[in-house]
């Protein structure tokens, strides 16, 4: 059964390493043109900040896909080490992906501050 269990559990883990690399890359890539190009134009402080709220909404996104491939490959983890290894990295990604989260909303927080202010009474 447990052998089973590993030879549907490794290519699913593997899968979503791979959705959560795609996911990395392509929100680099995307922010690195993005910030290219708006080094040559004009930009607001308000631009800028949506790059970067962009560019951290998908590195949340991509943390939560390696915690759950984290939490599957626990599930057939057989020794100590491994499941402490696995334990270890999930805790990093889950402290990473907190603050990640608390930025991002103080961040939205000071932004829909700033818009009210600008509406007219």
């Amino acid at each position: 059964m447990h052998e089973w269990l590993v030879a549907i559990t490794e290519p699913v883990i593997a899968t979503i390493d791979m959705l959560a690399l795609l996911i990395v890359v392509g929100s680099t890539l995307e922010a690195f043109f993005y910030t290219c190009y708006r080094l040559f134009t004009p930009t607001s402080t308000h631009e800028w900040r949506q790059v970067w709220l962009r560019y951290a909404r998908w590195l949340v996104a991509a943390l939560t896909f390696q915690l759950a491939a984290d939490i599957i490959e626990t599930s057939v983890s057989t020794g100590w080490d491994s499941l402490g290894r696995i334990a270890a990295i999930a805790v990093i990604r889950t402290f990473l992906n907190y603050f990640l989260e608390k930025d991002l909303g103080e961040t939205r927080e000071l932004q829909h501050e700033r818009e009210q202010e600008r509406e007219p009474a």
